[in-house]
């Protein structure tokens, strides 16, 4: 018997809330003037409905000055499919 292929789903978390809090409190409003973004992109995100372009992602990870790993992790979760 032989297995299907699990699926993997990606899941990116990150860390802009605490980032933020630790940067004297910058408001969402604040990052995403820095970052080129609207606030509601930086909402999205922060509430893991939205996934950044990399180029967003950059550009977040360099205004608090830290490597985008820092900002960003992603998680490979495998989904059984057994039909």
């Amino acid at each position: 018997m032989s297995k299907k292929p699990a699926d993997k789903k990606i899941i990116i978390t990150n860390k802009i809330r605490t980032l933020r809090f630790f940067a004297n409190e910058m408001t969402q409003l604040e990052l995403a003037e820095k970052a080129g973004a609207s606030r509601q992109t930086i909402m999205a995100l922060e509430a893991y409905k939205y996934t950044p372009s990399l180029e967003l992602a950059f550009r977040i990870a360099d205004v608090f000055g830290v490597p985008i790993g820092e900002v960003f992790e992603y998680i490979k979760k495998e989904e059984n499919k057994n039909a």
